[in-house]
């Protein structure tokens, strides 16, 4: 398990509100890069989409991720290799709301018809951060 020092874990404190930027491999070989909303569990980051979109599909078939976070001052950043861990669909929607409540101070998040939330648990393996 990786050891985070006390910089990087106030970068994922809930409170920092720090974007974190996904980073994925399409099928064809091409890079795939998202900025997300994300949650820290004092162990996993956590992260939520929509079935069906790209994030999803891609999770599925490749479960290494990195990512790169930053917060208000771009010089600072922790960046994060890992893997996913779980994937649910239980709790998704109140996982969404929670980050809505995390990045814009109110829990209820729009539910499209049909819209399914999934939830994806990332356990990190190497991280290499930059904070003061």
């Amino acid at each position: 398990m990786v050891q985070f020092s006390t910089g990087d874990l106030k970068m994922l404190a809930r409170e920092t509100k720090a974007f974190a930027y996904l980073a994925l491999v399409l099928s064809d070989g091409t890079p795939q890069v998202t900025p997300i909303w994300f949650d820290w569990d004092g162990t996993h980051l956590i992260i939520n989409t929509a079935r069906g979109r790209v994030k999803d599909k891609i999770l599925k078939k490749h479960p290494m991720v990195a990512m790169a976070i930053t917060d208000a001052d771009p010089y600072h950043y922790l960046l994060v290799r890992g893997h996913v861990v779980e994937e649910t669909e239980v709790g998704a929607y109140e996982t969404i709301c929670a980050l809505n409540e995390k990045y814009h101070g109110k829990y209820e998040y729009a539910r499209p018809p049909g819209q399914v939330r999934v939830t994806y648990k990332i356990l990190p393996e190497h991280i290499t951060s930059h904070n003061t």
